[in-house]
């Protein structure tokens, strides 16, 4: 096992200028012909958002607030890791590791660094891990088949153990919340518990007949995914490399396909109420910078076939958003989790808690490792 290699972003002045020339340069099909998003992201909601892209938006300002925090490269598995690692000031700080999924990326995390490593009671206060996932971002791109979240877990826990951590908590949404329960499905030993903010758990069929109001919400968040949201997984766990050659020649492809999702998995409304331009455009400039929309999509091909149900026994927490595409209830997650911890139903927030409701968010992680021990 390699040791982590201080790792800096720089991007060539040159990359940037050549993202600029393609938004500029788009080629745009003609407007839908609804008057709502029904057939996908409008075409004057992408044309305002290039716009800002080409001529207001600092990339340099995302890559800055990257760099005010340790960054690595580790080899793991033949592949290199990118991670920040942000140490708490705070003696009797616990290890966490918390993971990303898709569109997200590790710029999902940074409003909340700085109050779960130096909060005002040194008892919540976490060391910090945050990986980019194989395919995204920084990280290296898989180059052989196998890298499904199975392997992702257990390569997480080789990197806690790398960095001296022998006992750790997990947290994770998305694919993230897929790599965090595996690592407690693995149990190999040194994590002690996980939070997520998508349980992944299936519906108990004895409870159909009379299912509460969060189960009949889970329901219909399931029927509208399947409904009108499935087909860019459809697409992934499919034929990754065919999306991946037109999402990696047009930014403005790219960044539609990503933006979309920010507003359909999200407690917002169609002008991304809650969220930044700026930050929604971070992790896209990120995808496109990085070349990542084959890399990341095969994470999917990887996956899907690998996705599992299996009972889990350590220690577990999760948080029930309101406007999360997958969720399920304490007692569907009881038929797979032997050992909840934590449970808790928010009242704001979506797919991307982190990101969309960072206080929240810091709250839950807080509440559910508070009495834990390592």
């Amino acid at each position: 096992m390699t040791k982590p290699r201080p790792f800096h972003i720089d991007i060539p002045q040159g990359q940037l200028d050549d993202l600029r020339q393609r938004i500029l340069a788009a080629r745009w099909p003609e407007k839908e012909t609804v008057d709502d998003w029904d057939q996908g992201i409008p075409l004057a909601v992408v044309q305002d958002y290039a716009a800002y892209w080409a001529d207001g938006y600092d990339w340099r300002a995302c890559e800055a607030a990257l760099n005010a925090y340790p960054q690595f490269l580790i080899e793991l598995d033949g592949v290199d890791i990118h991670f920040l690692h942000i140490r708490s000031a705070h003696e009797g700080a616990r290890p966490l590791i918390m993971t990303h999924g898709w569109p997200g990326s590790v710029m999902e995390f940074m409003a909340v660094i700085e109050p779960l490593t130096n909060p005002v009671d040194p008892a919540d206060a976490f060391h910090l891990v945050i990986p980019s996932l194989p395919g995204f971002g920084f990280s290296g791109k898989p180059t052989e088949t196998g890298w499904s979240i199975t392997k992702i877990a257990k390569v997480w826990n080789d990197l806690m153990l790398a960095l001296g951590y022998e006992r750790y908590f997990a947290q994770g949404g998305d694919w993230g919340s897929g790599v965090t329960l595996e690592i407690a499905r693995q149990n190999l030993g040194a994590c002690a518990g996980v939070h997520s903010n998508m349980v992944l758990a299936l519906p108990d069929p004895a409870t159909m007949a009379e299912l509460s109001d969060l189960e009949k919400r889970a329901a219909a968040r399931m029927q509208y995914y399947q409904e009108k949201e499935s087909g860019y997984s459809a697409i992934q766990k499919t034929r990754p490399q065919t999306i991946g050659y037109a999402l990696a020649d047009s930014a403005v492809g790219q960044m539609a396909w990503i933006l979309e999702k920010f507003r359909n998995w999200s407690d917002c409304d169609d002008t991304f109420s809650g969220f930044s331009r700026d930050a929604l455009l971070d992790t896209i400039t990120l995808y496109w910078l990085t070349n990542s929309a084959a890399s990341s999509a095969r994470l999917y091909w990887h996956s899907f076939s690998n996705m599992g149900f299996d009972p889990v026994s350590v220690a577990m927490g999760g948080t029930i958003f309101p406007k999360e595409l997958f969720q399920t209830s304490r007692r569907w997650a009881e038929k797979r989790f032997s050992n909840i911890i934590y449970w808790n139903e928010v009242d704001h927030g979506g797919h991307f808690a982190a990101l969309e409701v960072p206080q929240i968010f810091v709250e839950e992680v807080r509440a559910c490792f508070r009495n834990a021990a390592l």
